[in-house]
């Protein structure tokens, strides 16, 4: 007997989703970042395991929208919501126990699915402040998904919740997404870490060109901004800091590709491409029908 499905992480920004989806699946496929809201789509993951395949989704953080752009991730983690067989409602353990998803979600009523709430970030906690929360909510995951400890006992719950099914997709595959939207996610992650203040919220990704028939590897890349103040931030004195980010992101691509890669790194200004439907739609965002041009 085998199990298979989709098991949907949700949370509220900054709570560790990505390192978590990281974590379980083994390698790296969703950016991190001490940013808020550096998810802006769906990344799935792929666990095959002892007869179990988990079809793990990372979603943006659950937030009240104020623009097209956090309307589309919104929209983006109901979703996943929805398609979920398992939820893990995770939550920074730090701020204690959670309000209950469909409230933290803005939802009528809770979702079909089982929900499994986890705790993260216990290696920030006291072994006092571990047992008052254990006490307090003993049917909640706690874990860090960092140093890996509760990890397993959480997928071992998952995986009981998961209907018996023949798996899914290849034992051996870790995504269903493409190499071309990892290399997108891997520049913005890399604008992310080296950008202070507004700038990296206002930053998109678009590979225009992947070539894997050359060697080394050639991945044409723009970085797109709102302002010419940003682009000028961005491209840095004689072109010092998009020097720097490329590098640091060539050397992540080459990682994920197990080859060498010439990144050709440019910035572009694109006005207020946040608020604007026709260019959330131009970088694959999801828009629902309210928002659509």
């Amino acid at each position: 007997m085998t199990r298979a499905g989709i098991v949907t992480v949700v949370g509220r920004p900054n709570a560790g989703k990505s390192t978590l989806l990281n974590r379980v699946v083994g390698q790296k496929l969703s950016i991190t970042s001490d940013k808020p809201q550096s998810t802006r789509d769906r990344v799935v993951g792929i666990r095959s395991e002892g007869g179990v395949q988990m079809i793990l989704l990372d979603t943006p953080g659950l937030l009240s929208p104020r623009y097209a752009l956090q309307r589309a991730m919104r929209g983006t983690a109901l979703e996943a919501l929805r398609d979920a067989d398992v939820i893990v409602y995770l939550a920074d353990a730090r701020d204690g126990i959670p309000a209950p998803l469909h409230e933290a979600a803005e939802l009528p009523s809770p979702p079909a699915a089982p929900i499994l709430l986890a705790l993260n970030k216990i290696d920030a906690l006291s072994r006092a402040e571990r047992d008052r929360l254990a006490a307090e909510r003993p049917d909640a995951h706690l874990l860090s998904a960092l140093t890996g400890e509760g990890v397993a006992e959480l997928l071992a719950a998952a995986a009981e919740r998961l209907p018996e099914s023949p798996f899914l997709y290849p034992d051996d595959d870790v995504s269903t997404q493409s190499l071309r939207f990892f290399a997108s996610e891997l520049v913005r992650e890399t604008a992310l870490e080296q950008l202070d203040d507004e700038v990296p919220y206002s930053v998109a990704c678009e590979i225009e060109e992947f070539r894997e028939d050359r060697t080394p590897i050639y991945i044409r890349a723009v970085i797109y901004v709102e302002r010419d103040s940003q682009k000028r931030i961005l491209i840095g004195a004689g072109g010092t800091k998009i020097k720097e980010i490329g590098r640091a992101a060539r050397a992540k691509v080459e990682t994920l590709v197990g080859a060498q890669v010439y990144l050709d790194l440019w910035v572009k200004v694109l006005p207020n491409w946040r608020r604007n439907a026709h260019s959330l739609q131009r970088f694959g965002y999801r828009l629902s029908e309210e928002n659509r041009p």
